[in-house]
């Protein structure tokens, strides 16, 4: 790497850096509000709020990455063009193509922050806030695993397997306890339900429920296929159980595809997760890529004002694009690299389209 080099790479990053920070501050501060409704329920204090919002910071700093690495590069190299800098190094006889592959540079090591926030740090982050949060709001869960989360509600102690939807969980197993005349708690039922829907607060239905009833000196099942019952179980809770695919790394989206394969279930939503993922992490070097034929071409003495609405409009549409994809390949069933690769490319075309003409 050259001289000329680290001070590109230098100036492209200080400016994302700067960028970054304001953006997650505004996020942060969005996150905070957004947790002042669940104060005072449980157990959740104002100091578990700040907690939470503190834990979301590598996630929210995945999720800007992109934008705020648009517009550093925008913003840096446009003070660089301001200042007549990047005429003196064009006169120098540097190539525009040498001045991209210099900014790629910021991108790549951008990207690689990218990968060790989204892969080692913001996942596990993640779930301690989901499960700090649960545990307060819902001091009588006994635990919570990768595969089911437990709750107790009075003698009962009920789990859930997976989550379809916020309200929809599928293998619910419900342990009823009674007391002995020793006054110890013993089994009398256990029931499973292939489906617990929350039709509307408290108000709960169990399909294809199937209870086994454990009365000395006989044993009784009963089957039902739906049942309206009324409990406090909070489906919040049973979130902790969910494999959700925004929030799994890129080795737990291969391993859980897999398993999903093996088990001849649909794998698309994951595959779309795992695309996409990974397209956001090349994209960092295209975002950066995309800033030079504009700092060069007209808007070299744009005010920076300017500069930074043409970089937000921008970010807003890939957003846009990527989420309107995103939702649309679930929807339809559209490939899985086509809606997670898609975006990405199409900036990749600006971007070297840009690059052509800047010439």
């Amino acid at each position: 790497m050259t001289r000329l080099d680290r001070y590109l790479v230098r100036t492209v990053l200080l400016y994302t850096l700067m960028v970054l920070a304001v953006l997650m501050t505004l996020a942060t501060l969005f996150v905070f509000i957004s947790q002042q409704d669940e104060v005072g329920k449980g157990s959740f204090t104002l100091s578990l709020a700040f907690t939470v919002t503190a834990l979301s910071l590598p996630g929210q700093a995945v999720q800007l990455l992109p934008v705020a690495a648009l517009l550093g590069s925008l913003l840096g190299l446009g003070q660089l063009a301001r200042g007549s800098e990047l005429i003196v190094m064009r006169a120098a006889g540097v190539s525009v193509w040498r001045l991209a592959v210099s900014v790629a540079m910021a991108g790549v090591l951008l990207a690689i922050v990218m990968v060790v926030l989204g892969e080692q740090i913001a996942p596990p982050m993640d779930h301690y806030a989901v499960a700090l949060k649960a545990y307060a709001k819902n001091p009588d869960g006994a635990m919570s695993g990768d595969d089911v989360a437990w709750l107790k509600e009075g003698n009962r102690i009920v789990s859930a397997a997976s989550q379809s939807s916020e309200s929809l969980f599928a293998g619910v197993d419900i342990y009823s306890l009674q007391t002995d005349a020793t006054g110890h708690q013993v089994l009398q039922s256990f029931s499973h339900a292939d489906r617990a829907t929350l039709t509307e607060p408290k108000h709960w239905r169990l399909d294809n429920l199937q209870t086994t009833v454990t009365l000395d000196p006989t044993v009784t099942v009963q089957r039902v296929a739906h049942l309206d019952v009324v409990s406090e179980m909070n489906p919040q809770f049973f979130g902790l159980a969910v494999q959700e695919a925004g929030a799994l790394p890129i080795q737990g989206l291969v391993r859980y595809i897999d398993h999903l394969r093996r088990n001849s279930l649909d794998t698309h939503q994951y595959e779309v997760a795992l695309w996409t993922r990974l397209a956001r992490i090349v994209s960092l070097v295209w975002v950066c890529v995309l800033a030079v034929p504009f700092v060069l071409g007209s808007l070299r003495s744009t005010h920076a004002g300017a500069r930074l609405m043409l970089g937000v409009a921008i970010g807003v549409a890939f957003l846009l694009i990527s989420r309107m994809l995103s939702n649309s390949g679930e929807l339809y069933g559209f490939n899985p690299i086509v809606v997670g690769v898609g975006p990405t490319v199409l900036l990749a075309m600006a971007a070297l389209g840009g690059l052509l003409r800047a010439r």
